[in-house]
């Protein structure tokens, strides 16, 4: 009987534990920026890129690359992204053995 007891108030102090924990999303989806000022947003398969296009990808909870669209200047490129955490991601233009890999960090909330 004193073990069901024991049992029962780990398991609240578990759930009471978790609740107080923030919550953190653990996908890709989000408003991201760059240092520079720089910024995109991804909804599931879809990107709204820094330069405003919105543009179909290749999505998965933890990486995302699309191909850039005209008028662009780098129009035809793959920019791909991989999420480290819940708050940063790199990014990438091309090939990543050979691509400048840029930190992003998820955009602060505003209201």
């Amino acid at each position: 009987m004193v073990f069901k007891h024991i049992l029962a108030g780990m398991g609240l102090a578990a759930l009471l534990a978790a609740a107080a924990s923030p919550a953190f999303a653990d996908k890709i989806d989000g408003n991201w920026c760059a240092p520079d000022g720089r910024h995109f947003s991804i909804d599931g398969p879809s990107i709204v890129t820094e330069d405003g296009f919105r543009v179909a990808g290749r999505y998965t909870r933890h990486a995302f690359n699309y191909v850039i669209p005209e008028p662009s200047k780098s129009v035809g490129q793959q920019v791909s992204m991989l999420l480290l955490n819940e708050n940063t991601l790199n990014l990438w233009i091309g090939d990543a053995a050979n691509a400048a890999i840029e930190v992003w960090r998820r955009c602060d909330v505003t209201s």
